[in-house]
């Protein structure tokens, strides 16, 4: 018996890792996307959510069906429980993703208001953020999870310097640019709550370890 439940957790590690690269992936893309004005892309990212939206739903489905059968006793129950929370944040990341997408549409036949720099450097900052919080959960690695929280810092300072920019170089002295900077000001907004529920994971992933909440005690980082 010990050793299906172990051969299904393996099968809830595979599933969560496909999820978040599916979620990895989909922020790429939309970045990608936004710097070619690419809506061939931008639509093939809203039409792909529904497929992770499903995968989601099995995830959570598989997780409450081994709490079901196998009743684990603390750190399989922290694991499986921790594990439908990730899920939640993984989706909600690609959520996000189509929320970019959507912004490209309004952009794609415009030109850019000015050459993309911090933006994609934030999306870069997110994506690491996802690899580093999931590897963090499968290797319940606590000092990698402390890390993803720390980088969060780095993510809300690229999103303020965007919007500082957006602001007061461009919107402020030309109100005509607001229809291209708008956009650009919710894409920096949605990468970096995108960092959020990567730190979100991260903070569950020291409660699963260790059983601390770090969630509002952000000193015993």
């Amino acid at each position: 018996m010990q050793r299906h439940f172990d051969e299904d957790l393996q099968g809830v590690h595979k599933e969560l890792l496909k999820m978040a690269v599916l979620a990895q992936e989909a922020i790429f893309r939309s970045t990608e996307a936004l710097k070619n004005r690419d809506a061939i892309t931008a639509r093939e990212i809203i039409d792909e959510d529904n497929k992770i939206d499903a995968l989601e739903l099995a995830i959570d489905e598989h997780c409450i069906d081994l709490i079901a059968r196998h009743q684990p006793m603390a750190g399989d129950l922290r694991f499986l429980t921790t594990g439908m929370k990730v899920n939640a944040e993984l989706e909600r990341i690609a959520d996000l993703a189509v929320d970019i997408a959507q912004r490209i549409l309004e952009l794609a036949d415009k030109p850019l208001l000015k050459p993309l720099i911090d933006i994609p450097q934030l999306s870069l900052v997110a994506q690491n953020m996802i690899r580093d919080a999931i590897d963090s959960f499968i290797k319940r690695d606590i000092e990698l999870a402390r890390k993803v929280i720390r980088t969060d810092s780095e993510a809300d300072r690229l999103r303020n310097l965007i919007q500082s920019e957006l602001i007061n170089d461009y919107m402020a002295k030309d109100p005509t640019s607001a229809t291209r900077a708008v956009p650009l000001l919710l894409i920096a907004r949605y990468l970096e709550r995108a960092c959020d529920h990567t730190t979100n994971i991260a903070e569950d992933v020291v409660y699963m370890v260790e059983g601390k909440v770090i969630k509002h005690h952000k000193e015993e980082i």
